[in-house]
């Protein structure tokens, strides 16, 4: 099995960045959140950033893994873990260095872009405001930066 991971990266406005595959990859032009394949030995939180440097020349400050999925894809041999982050960048521009274009969108219009399969869990998660990354990296952050208030 090849463990995937993948970026939701939420701004300050609720939009989301997602990017559409090449013409010449696999599965062309479909749309998906940034990432790739974890390399062996690797961490998947390097693997991200990493991903995130090569793909749209960001620098990933921060993340949480927030879900997995397992998915194959017809006519490949191997099945996929796909882990998805909630995930903060520094800011700076991204750029669409290896997808076709890339775009913010609200988690609503996602639905109107072509995704790979394996995301459709999480597109209607996100579409419905089961899963707010935003929320969750905040959640995080307060987990450390308070004492513990829950009367233990």
């Amino acid at each position: 099995m090849r463990t995937v991971v993948a970026a939701v990266i939420e701004r300050g406005d609720r939009r989301l960045l997602i990017g559409q595959r090449r013409r010449e990859d696999s599965s062309p032009l479909k749309w998906e959140f940034p990432g790739g394949k974890v390399r062996d030995g690797e961490a998947p939180e390097a693997a991200l950033a990493r991903e995130l440097r090569e793909e749209l020349g960001v620098t990933l400050t921060k993340c949480v893994e927030m879900g997995r999925v397992r998915h194959q894809y017809e006519g490949t041999a191997d099945e996929l873990e796909i882990r998805f982050f909630a995930a903060a960048i520094a800011d700076g521009d991204a750029k669409p260095v290896c997808f076709e274009q890339i775009a913010w969108v609200l988690p609503k219009e996602l639905g109107a872009y072509d995704f790979l399969a394996a995301n459709r869990e999480l597109i209607a998660n996100l579409a419905t405001g089961r899963i707010k990354p935003g929320e969750i990296l905040r959640a995080t952050e307060k987990e450390f930066d308070t004492d513990d208030t829950e009367g233990h």
